[in-house]
């Protein structure tokens, strides 16, 4: 079976960041997972959160699992913008590691020491 890639859609006007998604996802998720990234404005990004969660604003980033081997996220990048600021993060890097974050919740892990662990291996691994 062929590797999988990520996609990405850009559904902004925005100049999506560049990273090595494709790398990051093959070492969380592996090499036959696949991922498609979305990058969206912050009234999708609200329509969406209260779709799913319940809250009626935009968030930074959600995924969304379809199956053990493949899954959607999403980052809205004003949002994104907003919580690197107060982060104290670079732009750029903040998506890093949120993109880092949507993956291990992917992988099955829900917010906890150890879902933190290999965040904290994934994110030392990229530079992030």
């Amino acid at each position: 079976m062929p590797t999988a890639r990520v996609s990405i859609c850009n559904g902004t006007r925005a100049r999506a960041p560049r990273a090595p998604f494709g790398a990051i996802k093959d070492a969380v998720l592996g090499k036959r997972y696949s991922l498609c990234l979305n990058w969206i404005g912050p009234g999708e990004m609200r329509k969406l959160n209260k779709i799913y969660r319940g809250k009626d604003k935009p968030t930074d980033i959600l995924s969304f699992p379809l199956s053990k081997t493949e899954g959607e996220i999403y980052i809205c990048m004003s949002e994104s913008r907003k919580q690197a600021r107060a982060f104290g993060r670079a732009f750029e890097n903040f998506v890093v590691f949120l993109f880092i974050h949507g993956c291990v919740h992917l992988k099955g892990y829900d917010h906890g020491a150890t879902m933190e662990k290999l965040e904290r291996r994934t994110r030392s691994k990229f530079g992030v």
